[in-house]
């Protein structure tokens, strides 16, 4: 499978299901699966139940669900609107993502 170009920490915004539009940080990412998990985004409810040898409180729990990768876009960090990803060397020989919007460098 070719890279996702989607990695954790990234800004990015839901383009499609019923949580589009929304905007929030990656806290994970599946690429075996070609699936993140955005933060605040796509909650679900979870029954659990108490394990108190895991200090686990038993009840119904909101967390994040994955998403298909092909539902969310980066955020340019220039303009912070959605763009698409490409890549490209620098000078100094080290290989870094673009946003195809403005051009601007979105790795550190």
């Amino acid at each position: 499978m070719a890279s996702m170009g989607i990695r954790k920490n990234d800004q990015v915004v839901v383009r499609a299901g019923k949580d589009r539009g929304k905007k929030g940080r990656v806290l994970m990412v599946f690429a075996a699966r070609g699936r993140v998990v955005v933060e605040g985004v796509n909650l679900i409810k979870r029954h659990t139940r108490p394990n108190p040898q895991r200090n686990i409180k038993g009840g119904i729990v909101e967390r994040e669900a994955s998403l298909h990768v092909s539902n969310v876009m980066l955020l340019d960090p220039e303009s912070g609107e959605p763009t698409r990803i490409g890549h490209k060397s620098l000078p100094d020989g080290r290989r870094v993502r673009i946003g195809r919007k403005s051009g601007a460098v979105v790795d550190q």
